[in-house]
């Protein structure tokens, strides 16, 4: 029988005060949020940069070594979904909302108000792609990736628990399973919580936005999207409830299907030749000046720190805050791979699709923006619609927005609910409806209040207050599993012999 764990009501107890409180005295909560904001991000913003940078050259070094060949589960065990499936899910979880809402809006940003170039230059505009791509591409699958191989391998692999402590047991030993492993999941559940929250508040903003864009007697405002996390809560549970196999796949496949076509729709009626050149440029660009943006603060430019701190933080910290989320789904979808397969689909495919994205939806923002659009005039929630506005069939393209947003709403919705409920549940196991249900209405309320507090601001506080003590249990589980891979027998290498055939012995010496 699946029993919640401790783990369950103390996480109600630290999330529940935080919504009574929201609910009750909004300004009182957005003023202490902005505080405790101020303090991490001005005494703790070096460190979310050196653990993500961490963690990403963490993973791709597990790639590389012998123990890339060490299966997630049993040697002989194959992937459970199809890869086309599993591209699909662990996207779909993983960027969703996220990238549709600043797909535009980012660059388009950052285009206007530079890191370092001069505003609306053509340095401007390749440094606002080169940074989109930074902020979307290999640091927040690392920081996804290193999460997930730790749990994939505890789980599939060793049969440890299912849940963060668990993936903690080389590091903590018997320890896991007492106060410091419970304090460890309740880290994670109260992060996954508040980044999930982030990211529901951004796509009930950006739903309002387009049906402002639709109809000029729909208001942006609280009210209105407090409504559309109501009716959208109804459609997740629905989804949920029907189970991984059914709902949640069905309609992560709906939702590649939608980008791709909004993307090829957008990527045809702008200038394709352009945006796909961006993208090679800008690809070149974001690789070869990766080392100096991931550790970048700008100690000594007050500006530019501040710039850092608004962005490059506040995702780092986003990222991190999602992690147990996506990273328990990942886990789950993932047995049957190598390390290195892992590992490469992970990080390569996702930074590919979001550099992508950004040099098509931000490369025609930028251009639409220097043709007059005036794009930042708009609120960022509309941005997106703002652009397809200005393209040939732009109406019925937005429509199929909106739908794309809610069906990524759904699928990050459920697909946490899900997570929630396994990890506070006893060993981690699939969770009973009941909880499925209660996680749902919190993450919704939390949703609600983080808009009604402080807005988009308030969202991007929330993620980085939340993520700040789970920043140290990533780097806990980069070094727990490389403790128990040092362990670990390694899958000898395939060779051909004289006939063709491949034939090793258990040690790897050729028979």
């Amino acid at each position: 029988m699946r029993k919640t764990s401790v783990v369950f009501w103390a996480s109600l107890a630290a999330v529940l005060p935080f919504v009574l409180w929201g609910a009750v005295s909004s300004d009182s909560l957005a003023s202490a949020a902005e505080s405790a904001r101020g303090f991490v991000v001005d005494r703790f913003g070096w460190f979310y940069l050196v653990t993500a940078t961490v963690v990403l050259v963490g993973v791709i070094v597990l790639a590389c070594s012998r123990w890339g060949r060490v299966k997630l589960g049993r040697d002989t065990d194959q992937p459970e979904y199809s890869t086309l499936s599993w591209f699909a899910m662990l996207f779909s979880a993983g960027m969703g909302i996220g990238l549709v809402f600043w797909g535009v809006a980012e660059p388009v940003s950052h285009f206007l108000a530079p890191a370092t170039a001069d505003p609306e230059s053509t340095q401007a505009a390749r440094d606002a792609l080169r940074y989109s791509f930074f902020h979307w591409g290999l640091h927040p699958w690392g920081i996804y990736a290193v999460l997930a191989l730790a749990l994939a391998y505890a789980r599939f692999r060793k049969g440890w628990r299912a849940t963060i402590s668990g993936a903690l047991r080389p590091v903590l030993g018997d320890r896991a399973d007492g106060p410091l492993g419970a304090a460890v999941d309740v880290a994670a559940v109260v992060a996954t919580v508040f980044g999930v929250a982030t990211s529901l508040g951004l796509g009930a903003a950006q739903i309002n936005g387009g049906l402002n864009a639709l109809d000029d007697g729909i208001a942006i405002g609280g009210g209105v999207q407090l409504a559309i996390i109501a009716v959208v809560t109804v459609l997740f549970f629905v989804s949920a409830l029907s189970g991984i196999d059914r709902g949640i796949k069905w309609l992560s496949t709906a939702n590649v299907v939608l980008a791709v076509s909004l993307f090829a729709f957008v990527l045809f009626t702008a200038s394709s030749g352009r945006l796909m050149g961006a993208f090679t440029t800008t690809l070149g660009s974001y690789l070869a000046e990766l080392p100096t943006m991931s550790l970048q603060t700008g100690p000594f430019d007050e500006a530019r720190s501040t710039w850092i701190n608004g962005w490059t933080v506040f995702y780092w910290a986003w990222w991190i805050s999602w992690s147990p989320f996506v990273a328990t789904f990942i886990a789950r979808i993932s047995r049957g791979r190598t390390i290195r397969e892992f590992v490469v689909g992970v990080l390569g495919v996702p930074t590919l699709v979001s550099g992508l994205w950004f040099s098509v939806f931000g490369g025609a923002g930028i251009l639409a923006q220097q043709d007059g659009a005036d794009l930042a005039g708009r609120a960022t929630e509309s941005q997106l619609f703002a652009l397809l506005d200005t393209l040939p069939g732009g109406v019925v393209a937005g429509v199929g927005a909106m739908i794309l947003i809610v069906t990524f709403f759904v699928t990050s919705a459920d697909s946490a609910t899900f997570v929630l409920g396994s990890l506070s549940t006893e060993e981690g196991r699939d969770p009973a409806r009941s909880v499925t249900v209660v996680w749902g209405l919190v993450i919704s309320a939390s949703a609600a209040v983080l808009l009604v507090s402080g807005g988009l601001m308030g969202l991007q506080t929330a993620s980085i207050i939340a993520a700040f003590p789970f920043a140290i249990v990533l780097l806990l589980v980069l070094a727990s599993l490389v403790k128990a891979l040092r362990g670990e027998r390694i899958p000898a290498r395939p060779s051909p012999v004289a006939d063709g055939a491949v034939r090793v012995d258990a040690e790897g010496v050729h028979s």
